[in-house]
């Protein structure tokens, strides 16, 4: 039989498949034909394939979909695409969905997104290691007019409100937002304006309702008027005990340890506190239920307080379809992790005990998904010059996709966490919900996107052994209980145990996408 008559370009033998929504692993072996998965089977005829690759008793995961990334936010968008994609093929990201705007960062310019996503397209093409997509952000009246045509003509089915960017800026206080955002002086980023965005989307929910289910909106959940004020008092000398005080009434001894002023990411998390978080759940889903915009999406929750916000507004809006999302960073560091200023993101770092309480919220089911949040930020630009240990005139974000599952393995199986319940939250439930009908699992029919672990080769992680061109790691020093040795995209080996293979081949996921 000729190479190109057998039935399978590629077989995987001596693997156990991580099946998402199952209740145990699956000893069979894997089919692939152009790019799909087209059996799942015991034992597949090895005559029969073009190639073989025995797994040697590792698991198999379904690629996973990263549903929260930044590529060029800090740098260039083709070169930080190139090199912070490879990072996500290292981490076994095979679907990378990326935040993209107009203003300030990123593309440096305002406009309409007409003009300004072909080149966003253009600057993508052949850099991404892995498919990828792009959520974007409508910042005036302008974009909003133009959900529809971004649906239709490019297969953007997500979109995202920065809450707090109306009156904070990025990093910290600023008073001029305006400018940040490029847009017009007529123009105003609200309350009103997060309104007519959900109007806009819900239009565009009613116009093509055989896409419903693809369409969503995500938010970052924080007020500006609350973290302009508790700024201003931490960055004004406040102690935790002045805050305590302002918060309660209680008095408390000036001698008290625990009363030095605030500093690093304790000051930051202090800055922009959880009740912000819980206080911008509540305006959202209240707008999302007054529009019947009804796919929302609550990126990025930190703290006990957002995410009970987030369970009490699914009670009181149950025709609202809520998706409730955590990083792998909130959910491995707190504010008094070693790295410091370092780990600076928005929303904060917080407590251990908001950390363990994210865990007990993902172990009981009331989170959907686990992203990276990945923002390459260089080491050079990361800190203030000359100012290193001031938390706020750091620049926010950092990297961590290519730590995203080994990360979850090493912390999620010693509280309890199931490697089926892994593939759901890295892989399925993001591709449902964006419109990835085609990614998510191993099973006929979808992208032969596989993902080898071995769950017994421990590593440290860390700058040394990472892809990202950031220059330093916020899981600097943690030992990893797991090892991603190949990350396959539509059958073909992208990542491999000497790095990566070939040149960059991902492709632009035009959604829904079935494959």
């Amino acid at each position: 039989m000729t190479e190109a008559a057998k039935k399978f370009d590629l077989v995987f033998k001596n693997v156990k498949i991580v099946r998402p929504k199952y209740n145990d692993l699956q000893a069979m072996d894997i089919g692939v034909k152009d790019g799909k998965v087209i059996a799942v089977e015991p034992s597949l005829g090895a005559d029969h394939a073009a190639e073989v690759v025995d797994g040697a008793g590792k698991l198999a995961f379904p690629g996973l979909v990263d549903p929260h990334m930044h590529c060029g936010i800090y740098g260039p968008l083709d070169e930080d695409a190139r090199s912070e994609s490879l990072a996500a093929a290292q981490g076994g990201v095979t679907s990378s969905l990326n935040y993209m705007r107009t203003g300030g960062y990123y593309m440096q310019r305002g406009g309409p997104y007409a003009d300004v996503y072909p080149d966003v397209l253009a600057k993508s093409a052949n850099n991404f290691w892995v498919d990828y997509a792009y959520h974007l952000a409508p910042l005036d009246r302008t974009h909003i007019g133009e959900i529809d045509m971004l649906i239709e003509k490019f297969g953007v089915t997500s979109f995202k409100i920065f809450m707090f960017y109306g009156g904070y800026g990025l990093h910290g206080a600023s008073n001029s937002q305006r400018e940040f955002l490029m847009i017009d002086e007529n123009e105003r980023y609200d309350i009103a304006h997060f309104e007519f965005v959900m109007r806009g989307i819900q239009r565009a929910m009613l116009r093509r309702p055989e896409l419903k289910d693809s369409i969503s909106l995500g938010l970052h959940c924080e007020l500006a008027d609350i973290l302009r004020a508790y700024t201003q008092m931490v960055e004004g000398g406040a102690k935790i005990t002045d805050l305590d005080t302002y918060l309660t009434g209680e008095t408390h001894d000036p001698e008290c340890v625990d009363c030095a002023p605030l500093s690093g990411l304790r000051a930051y998390s202090a800055a922009r506190p959880p009740h912000s978080e819980g206080l911008a759940i509540t305006i959202a889903s209240y707008l999302a239920h007054e529009t019947n915009c009804l796919n929302i999406n609550l990126l990025h929750l930190t703290s006990r307080k957002a995410v009970e916000a987030a369970l009490t507004m699914a009670k009181a809006f149950p025709h609202v379809n809520f998706r409730r999302e955590v990083t792998i960073g909130h959910l491995c560091l707190d504010y008094d992790a070693k790295v410091g200023g370092l780990a600076k993101v928005n929303p904060p770092i917080r407590s251990r005990a908001d950390v363990e309480y994210l865990w007990e919220a993902l172990l009981d089911g009331k989170l959907d998904w686990v992203c990276s949040d990945h923002a390459c930020c260089k080491f050079e630009m990361k800190l203030g010059k000359g100012d290193s240990d001031n938390i706020f005139v750091a620049k926010s974000g950092f990297g961590g996709t290519e730590f995203l599952l080994p990360a979850l393995i090493t912390e999620g199986r010693k509280r309890g966490l199931s490697w089926n319940k892994m593939a759901e939250l890295t892989s399925w439930t993001a591709a449902r919900r964006f419109g990835l009908h085609g990614k998510g699992d191993i099973a006929p029919g979808f992208d032969a996107d596989i993902v080898l672990v071995d769950p017994n080769k421990s590593f440290v992680a860390g700058n040394d052994v990472s892809e990202s061109s950031q220059g330093y790691s916020v899981f600097e020093g943690m030992e990893m209980s797991a090892a991603i040795t190949h990350t396959f995209l539509r059958g073909r080996l992208i990542y491999g145990p000497d790095g990566a293979v070939g040149s960059p081949s991902g492709q632009y996921l035009h959604r829904p996408y079935s494959g």
